[in-house]
């Protein structure tokens, strides 16, 4: 089984439905990819076919077994999620200038700024209009979550505020951009389900501490994996100059001892090789590290809190083993 993590399921009956779920959510976004013109058939397809994690779409499934599984409502959710989630990649290429997308030339680059920008608008259309069939609290609810998504990836682009601490600035980022998609990946899947309010409320909660802490464990990964563990080139964001949360840690420090690694961090993408290679071993060196595991730990562990509050079931162990490898993904 291909899923966003190497989790073992605790059930082999919760692994085999997940599994069987996600070839039939596949088969929807293949369907829903195609268009009378072929170009964006063939632009949305390009990056349906270089694979993907399918994260959200494991995680509609996976909420969805609080209650009946195996309705067309809980796939056509998930394959709206995953599609949605599919629209913000072409459009983040665009304005990351990505020349490369999950190992395969990113669609700007195969073609230009337009299409890219042409097949996001495409595909959030199409997942709009299967969640126009789910009806209008989908749709809200799916509205309200794109606001969100897009206003923490403007905040992300501006920067902090005038005033504004660049660590509730990174926090505003995280939770909007990131965690808000994760967390109603759980609600879409325990709501079509036809779970009941609580469980519904409780997997939400759960989803978005888990997609913070997902995040978080990128920003250490990005820093510490020496393999791309996190899905892209180890180093990316510090080479970019990214503001991560260990960046953020190391930042804040006062040590005199500290002074280079702050200037290097301050000076913007480091492009060039050796500074990058100081900045890059200073910091994994430094305890903003060990603090930016911390924190993840936290919200790993709210996630974990709101887990065993659900209904003990395999579902429940699942998400509760979820909840530990973010912790142990990062060592």
């Amino acid at each position: 089984m291909t899923t966003a993590v190497p989790l073992d399921f605790p059930d082999a009956a919760v692994e085999t439905a997940v599994e069987r779920g996600l070839a039939r959510v596949e088969s929807v976004i293949r369907q829903t990819a195609q268009s009378e013109e072929s170009l964006l058939t063939e632009a949305s397809l390009h990056l349906v076919n270089a694979g993907g994690k399918r994260f959200r779409a494991m995680l509609v499934l996976l909420a969805a077994q609080f209650g009946d599984p195996e309705g067309e409502q809980v796939i056509q959710a998930a394959a709206a999620i995953e599609l949605t989630h599919l629209a913000t990649l072409f459009h983040d290429d665009v304005m990351d200038e990505a020349a490369i997308r999950r190992g395969s030339e990113s669609a700007n680059s195969r073609w230009d700024n337009t299409v890219a920008i042409l097949t996001g608008d495409f595909l959030f259309a199409r997942a709009s209009r299967i969640l126009a069939d789910l009806g209008p609290e989908a749709i809200r609810i799916q509205t309200e979550t794109f606001a969100r998504l897009v206003s923490g990836q403007v905040a992300e682009t501006i920067g902090p505020r005038p005033g504004e601490d660049p660590l509730d600035h990174y926090w505003r980022v995280v939770t909007e951009k990131t965690a808000s998609l994760i967390a109603t990946s759980g609600r879409f899947g325990a709501m079509f389900s036809g779970a009941p309010e609580k469980v519904v409320t409780g997997v939400e909660v759960a989803c978005e501490a888990l997609g913070v802490a997902f995040q978080i464990s990128d920003d250490i990964l990005d820093v510490c994996s020496e393999t791309g563990q996190s899905g892209k080139t180890p180093g990316t964001d510090l080479r970019e100059g990214v503001k991560s949360l260990p960046v953020l840690y190391a930042l804040r420090s006062i040590d005199p001892a500290d002074e280079r690694l702050r200037a290097l961090l301050n000076s913007g993408p480091l492009t060039d090789d050796a500074e990058y290679a100081e900045a890059l071993a200073l910091l994994r060196a430094h305890p903003a590290i060990k603090a930016a595991h911390a924190e993840m730990t936290r919200w790993a562990e709210r996630a974990r809190e709101q887990v065993l509050g659900l209904p003990a079931s395999p579902a429940q162990d699942a998400f509760e083993q979820l909840s530990n490898f973010v912790v142990e993904r990062t060592g």
